[in-house]
Formats: structure tokens, C-alpha cells, sequence
């Protein structure tokens, strides 16, 4: 479980306007931070025209390395701090350029940076 891979994490139960279900998700967690069994994540959704408007949404092209079957959307306003229970499997990694647009977004989305 480390930095820029994603895994598929159950994010149920919700509340609200959290994102829901099990999904794909990528880790943006130092791997050298913490000494508890926690990841932070970025869930991943389905790519919509819409979102190209949306700062916080960050276009994910499925390719060999990230192995998505979709595009997709790291939806960073949905940052969060998950139990590593929650991961339920490996599904690829993505790049050093995407990784630095999510790390973007959040920056944007947590007004750092």
C-alpha cells in the first residue's frame, strides 16, 4: 500500500454527500508518515464533460499501468484518511505527471501550497 497506486477500498458506510461504495481510490499518504494503519485517499468516479470545470477533479485515462477500465475523476474535494482495512486490492499506480495534478488539486481544495 503505497503513494500513487490504486487500490479498490470500501468506503461504505456514508454519510450525506460522501462518496459511496466500493471503488477505486488513489494514495496520497507519504509512505514514511504515521505510525498508525491508515492511508490517505483520493477516491476515484466516473469522468463526466462537466468536470473539466471542476479545479478539484483531476482526469484519470485508464492505461496499462493504471489498469482503470474507464476514464475516471480523482475527485480530491473527497480527500480522506481511511483504515487500511478498507483497501481490498491493488489495482495499478498511476504516473509522476497525474500525481502531481492531484497534488495540485488539493492544494487548491485545501487553499496549501
Amino acid at each position: 500500500m503505497k503513494r500513487s497506486e490504486i487500490w479498490l477500498i470500501n468506503l461504505d458506510p456514508t454519510i450525506g454527500a460522501e462518496i459511496k461504495k466500493t471503488r477505486p481510490a488513489v494514495i496520497v499518504s507519504d509512505d514514511a508518515l504515521g505510525i498508525l494503519p491508515l492511508k490517505v485517499i483520493v477516491p476515484l468516479t466516473d469522468w463526466k464533460p462537466q468536470f473539466a470545470a471542476a479545479d478539484w477533479m483531476v482526469k484519470i485515462e485508464p492505461d496499462g499501468a493504471n489498469n482503470l477500465s474507464k476514464v475516471s475523476s480523482a475527485d480530491c474535494f473527497q480527500v480522506r484518511s481511511v483504515s487500511d482495512l478498507r483497501l481490498v486490492k491493488k489495482i495499478g499506480i498511476i504516473n509522476a505527471a497525474l500525481m502531481s495534478e492531484i497534488e495540485a488539486a488539493l492544494g487548491r481544495v485545501l487553499k496549501i501550497g
